[in-house]
């Protein structure tokens, strides 16, 4: 092997821009025709979604689209061949998450057994020193967590990974969201020279772009729990890899920022199943994106807004890590008046009423749309 070839992580260690942007665009190109192979095999091996009355789509679509991302990235990270402590464990790590995500693409298993698999993929990171053992906190600075460190490493994983699979309900959508989140998380991993999170966020952003050209809709194929879990998994690492190192103030919130439409729709899943007494683990049809068809915006249109929401929490993010206590203010306050309007959305504000929501569909010239008598929360 020529050591020239080898991207050596140490501390330190600089960003080489150009070999990271041909592993990308190599992630890009393998995403883009392998993922042309994984339909037609899965169409062979009756890998495909059906649908029903919760799903948007009319038409048997084929799934497990994430094994084309899954194959692009790797071919990405082949060329560079970083070195890192942790590689090898997330690497069993995510092989585990496409596993078990295959399997539930395919026979549709009980979420027990995909929680079980998800633990076990976080038990690898843990087992390779990959915790999250500090965050930072006001008033108190840093905060060390002690034996905490493992229970909320493995809520992070678990969370996050179930988030951008609660979010994968249109066409492109949780291909772009999560686009939307890695390149914010390379932004402030080149910032803060995390040249490991860096390379792993560039070479799974071009396997996404590869991916999104057949997924967009209306989707040829949809990436299935293989690549929703598999993406969910991996934000979460470079996560843990990046923006939980950094130690300013609030710095914890910083992540939560990246992340908010699928970690606060996932939240507000709860919250509503929660309300009408509805298992946690049920499926349903009230996501944010879906209350935006309802309300009247078109598939695509519905797809782009949330990419709008993602991108402005992603900047917002952004400017929180580098900004004066009083501009952190002033980022905090937008950021709620943003999670406000996904709330009202959700129909989880004041029973249900939409103040901000009927102003701003208003003012583009929107009708206001109520819920249905059997749709109410």
């Amino acid at each position: 092997m020529n050591d020239k070839s080898i991207v050596r992580i140490k501390e330190n260690s600089m960003i080489n821009y150009v070999d990271a942007a041909i592993a990308s665009f190599i992630a890009l190109i393998a995403t883009f025709f392998v993922t042309f192979l994984v339909k037609k095999l899965a169409v062979k091996f009756n890998i495909v979604d059906f649908p029903n009355q919760r799903k948007i789509h009319k038409k048997v679509t084929p799934q497990a689209g994430g094994v084309a991302i899954f194959i692009g990235f790797a071919l990405g990270l082949l060329y560079l061949q970083p070195e890192h402590e942790h590689l090898m464990e997330i690497t069993l790590g995510a092989c585990t998450i496409i596993l078990i995500g295959l399997l539930d693409d395919r026979f549709d298993i009980r979420p027990i057994i995909k929680l079980s698999g998800q633990i076990i993929a976080a038990t690898f990171l843990i087992s390779s020193g990959l915790i999250i053992e500090r965050i930072t906190l006001p008033f108190i600075g840093l905060f060390d967590l002690g034996p905490l460190s493992v229970l909320i490493t493995i809520l992070w994983v678990v969370g996050i990974t179930n988030a951008i699979n609660l979010i994968d309900g249109l066409d492109g959508l949780a291909t772009g969201v999560s686009t939307i989140a890695l390149t914010t998380m390379l932004v402030m991993a080149i910032i803060d020279t995390q040249v490991f999170a860096a390379y792993l966020a560039i070479v799974l952003i071009g396997a996404n772009l590869g991916f999104l050209y057949h997924n967009f809709y209306p989707a040829k194929i949809y990436m299935g729990d293989t690549g929703s879990n598999f993406l969910g998994y991996m934000i979460a690492v470079i996560s843990m890899l990046g923006l939980f190192k950094n130690v300013a103030i609030l710095g914890f919130v910083i992540p939560i920022f990246i992340l908010a439409v699928p970690i606060f729709d996932t939240l507000f899943a709860i919250i509503r199943r929660a309300k009408t007494n509805h298992g946690i683990m049920q499926a349903d049809n009230k996501h944010i994106h879906y209350q935006l068809i309802r309300v009247g915006f078109s598939h695509r249109q519905s797809v782009i807004i949330i990419y709008f929401f993602s991108a402005m929490f992603g900047l917002l993010a952004i400017v929180f890590a580098r900004a004066s206590m009083y501009i952190s203010l002033l980022v905090t306050f937008i950021a709620f008046i943003l999670v406000h309007i996904l709330a009202e959305f959700a129909g989880l504000v004041a029973g249900g009423k939409r103040p901000l929501v009927d102003m701003i569909l208003r003012a583009i010239g929107k009708k206001k749309v109520r819920p249905k008598a059997n749709e109410e929360e």
